[in-house]
């Protein structure tokens, strides 16, 4: 059985019973115009009170001159209240004072000492569930098929297909063992055609890797 499927240039893929779209979820990837961001298609994130502004919304120290930048891959899943505080949120602090002399006086600030030195990029794998309310700090590396447990606050790397929860995040479970994790990054379902990812719903969703496998477009 084959099911219509949101066109991965909607603004808003989510349509309610009544034919109205539900504007509180967007695909990022349609979203974001923003210079610094880039996201895969299917990637969508949600909010209770829907943004005007979705950029300022998930990475709100993120500017479009920043040094750094904020990549999220495909089918990631971003639920409410989730903050990417990227690297142009961070003062100096190996010296004296943190203080941010910079940004209050005239002139460019990329000249003033206070100025920090430009900060790692932040990523996000594929297939990544962001639970609601999680923040993730500047230069973390969130591996395919993480789920981010609600509230938790990540930073660094976390493997592929693992489970980080609490603060400071740490993993707290793994959700496949390394080999299995591993053949499933070979595979890597969330780069099929869309018609081909359809028609492995089942085996995407459920735990029969043989199965999947089986299914991958032939190279």
């Amino acid at each position: 059985m084959s099911f219509p499927f949101a066109d991965p240039g909607a603004l808003h893929p989510v349509i309610l019973p009544d034919g109205t779209p539900h504007e509180g979820t967007v695909f990022l990837s349609v979203a974001l115009t923003h210079p610094r961001i880039d996201v895969g298609e299917y990637t969508y994130a949600s909010a209770h009170h829907p943004p005007a502004d979705w950029a300022t919304h998930l990475a709100p120290y993120l500017y479009p001159t920043s040094p750094e930048r904020l990549r999220i891959g495909r089918f990631c899943q971003i639920a409410d209240g989730v903050q990417f505080i990227t690297a142009s949120a961070n003062h100096r602090y190996d010296g004296v004072s943190t203080f941010p002399f910079m940004i209050f006086g005239k002139g460019d600030p990329a000249t003033r000492p206070s100025m920090p030195a430009p900060g790692p990029d932040t990523w996000v794998g594929n297939d990544v569930w962001i639970g609601t309310g999680a923040m993730i700090l500047p230069g973390a590396q969130i591996g395919d098929g993480v789920i981010v447990g609600a509230g938790a606050v990540v930073s660094g790397a976390v493997p592929p297909y693992s489970v980080v929860a609490g603060n400071p995040g740490r993993v707290v479970r793994r959700r496949f063992d390394d080999d299995t994790a591993a053949r499933l990054q070979k595979l890597a379902w969330w780069d099929w055609p869309i018609d081909r990812i359809l028609a492995a719903e089942a085996e995407i969703c459920g735990g029969d890797i043989d199965a999947l496998e089986a299914l991958a477009p032939k190279e």
